[in-house]
């Protein structure tokens, strides 16, 4: 099983869950500036607005992505 992480920006929390992700791929065509698969960090919250981040993360189907705030 994998580990959670978390990447905040000091006002949102995202929360990643990768036993759940479906790799349906809403997040990168949504925000291909925050999540970017092929790098680690994969998920760069300074690159876009929080608003902008909920909004792209509230697409995703499966729940392995979700936020804090």
């Amino acid at each position: 099983m994998a580990e959670e992480k978390e990447y905040t920006n000091g006002e949102l929390t995202v929360v990643w869950k990768p036993d759940l992700c479906q790799h349906s791929g809403n997040c990168v065509r949504g925000l291909s500036q925050v999540f970017k698969p092929g790098e680690r960090p994969w998920v760069r919250v300074e690159a876009a607005s929080s608003t902008e981040i909920r909004e792209t993360i509230d697409t995703c189907p499966s729940g392995a992505l979700s936020y804090k705030e």
